[in-house]
């Protein structure tokens, strides 16, 4: 790479320098049975069919429990809101039985209706919900969520009685009890969400401390904007005398270097992150408490490529070029990311081709061929990321590499979260820092949201034969003859680059040895049922 080892430390101590604090005002230290959890932002929300975020989930997971739930060790589906199931022998029909003793933390027993009426209201077209394609796997879920069919009684959703539900797939799905774990399938106390603003609203007041009807192992006792949101153990969750946590207070710490110091001086049991400059210190240091657990995420840059200096995939892939990973990964983020050459992280099941080498000389030729010889010409390309110390860090670190590497004039901003996913759904970028969690361990998790007018796609890319290979690929039952579809993906997507791979995530965070029943998972998934503490 010809890209200055001098200029990208530069800008990351440049960065460090100029990080702020966010203002806070005092927080008590950690003490009794209630765990404290830094959460990175303020959630958009905490309605489990509308949000698409991490820091929305994180919490949402202990309010809401879905029909099965994660073991907190290995992650496979367990029982949850169902207490069995069974499978036919096509593998296509799913029957669950409901648990007599779940109920609604209004005390409302929980039933097959209810879960059947949730996933109409995120099938709903006017909801307009993210996930709703994590729902297309069922028979009739995709034509209901396009309009094509308007009788939802018609799809392969079913409630036999109050406590039997049946899920007809169109296909034999492998991972279809996995997916269940995942909000997007999680009910929603109907009568609640009517009563504030309406089944097919987004931003009602239903999620209001005051108003929150839950059926999981917590509920919501108090949110906060800004400052946390608390959850207490819940009186009538079905499994509440395994729960040892009162509660857990979980704060949108957006600066690192706040979040890290609120742990150093007993204000937080977990964080969510670490600040760069502080890792080789824990990592070193104290290994007590330094956590470095595999995760199966991706950080990546979407392209809009509706943008005039975007339409062109020989722009868009010498952008891929252009960038040092290595560097990236092991200078600027030191050493707890790995290079990113496809979009998808390796599993298990999948080990995908690299169709994004680092390669400058390639990059600017394919820039010269695209009529921008030296980068003169190219309109300003503005990169768009979510506020966060890191965020900025990594952010100044590419900016620098595609100036120095391509000539280009390529411009920041930031935005908080909640206004970050308006722009990203609205498409009004250019280009903009994502990241995304796999919802389930397979590579499907992460090629499907590239579909046509995807709800997580938001680039403006669409490709018919990639959406055909999704579509193939679902229908499949050898891993192996997934695994080839899924590569010609991949290289779809390094040729067309709607989007730019950029890491791989490890989980990099402190955690006080007081916390218990706290396990490493691929997903970064802790059941807070599961966990407790054992303070001095």
């Amino acid at each position: 790479m010809t890209f200055s080892k001098t200029l990208l430390c530069l800008s990351l101590a440049l960065s460090i320098l100029a990080a702020g604090c966010t203002k806070r005002g005092a927080e008590p230290i950690a003490q009794g049975n209630t765990l404290h959890v830094g959460n990175s932002t303020e959630p958009s929300d905490l309605d489990p069919q509308t949000v698409t975020g991490r820091p929305e989930s994180k919490v949402i997971r202990t309010l809401i429990e879905g029909l099965v739930i994660p073991d907190p060790v290995t992650l496979e589906p367990r029982p949850g809101q169902a207490e069995s199931w069974e499978i036919s022998e096509d593998g296509r029909v799913y029957t669950f039985h409901l648990r007599p003793e779940a109920k609604w933390s209004n005390g409302d027993t929980v039933t097959a209706q209810d879960f059947v009426g949730s996933w109409q209201r995120i099938l709903t077209p006017s909801l307009g919900s993210e996930y709703a394609y994590n729902l297309f796997l069922v028979v009739g879920g995709e034509a209901y969520n396009k309009g094509e069919l308007t009788d939802f009684s018609q799809t392969g959703f079913k409630a036999l009685d109050d406590r039997t539900i049946e899920v007809t797939l169109v296909n034999p799905t492998g991972y279809f009890l996995d997916l269940l774990t995942h909000y997007s399938w999680h009910p929603v106390h109907l009568p609640t969400v009517e009563k504030f603003g309406g089944l097919t609203r987004k931003g009602t007041a239903w999620t209001r401390a005051e108003n929150y009807v839950s059926n999981g192992p917590f509920v919501l006792a108090e949110w906060i904007p800004n400052q946390h949101i608390e959850v207490r153990k819940s009186p009538t969750y079905w499994g509440r005398d395994g729960v040892k946590l009162d509660a857990v207070r979980f704060y949108p710490i957006e600066s690192t270097d706040t979040e890290e110091r609120m742990f150093r001086t007993g204000q937080l049991d977990v964080t969510d992150a670490l600040p760069l400059s502080k890792i080789d210190h824990y990592r070193d240091e104290r290994k007590d408490v330094f956590h470095l657990d595999p995760y199966l995420a991706a950080a990546y840059f979407r392209v809009n490529v509706n943008k005039p200096q975007l339409s062109d995939p020989r722009v868009r892939r010498a952008l891929a070029l252009a960038i040092d990973r290595d560097g990236l990964a092991y200078e600027v983020q030191r050493g707890v990311k790995t290079p990113a050459h496809s979009f998808t992280p390796q599993m298990p099941v999948f080990n995908p081709p690299i169709t994004f080498e680092d390669n400058v000389e390639k990059a600017r030729a394919l820039l010269a061929e695209a009529g921008y010889p030296g980068g003169k010409g190219l309109p300003a390309i503005e990169i768009l990321y979510p506020t966060s110390d890191t965020g900025r860090i990594v952010c100044e670190a590419l900016q620098a590499m595609l100036s120095a590497n391509l000539g280009i004039d390529v411009r920041l901003y930031n935005q908080e979260w909640k206004v970050y996913l308006d722009t990203m759904n609205n498409q009004a970028y250019d280009m903009a820092w994502s990241a995304w969690i796999g919802d389930y361990a397979d590579p499907m998790t992460f090629l499907d949201m590239m579909v046509t007018d995807g709800g997580n796609n938001r680039t403006g890319w669409s490709n018919a034969r990639y959406d055909a290979l999704v579509a193939e690929a679902g229908t499949l039952g050898d891993a192996h003859d997934r695994a080839v579809r899924y590569s010609e993906m991949e290289q779809i997507l390094g040729a067309e680059v709607p989007v730019i791979p950029l890491y791989f995530y490890t989980k990099h965070y402190v955690m006080s040895p007081a916390v218990k029943g706290w396990h490493p998972t691929l997903l970064d998934i802790h059941p807070l049922q599961n966990v407790w503490l054992e303070r001095e």
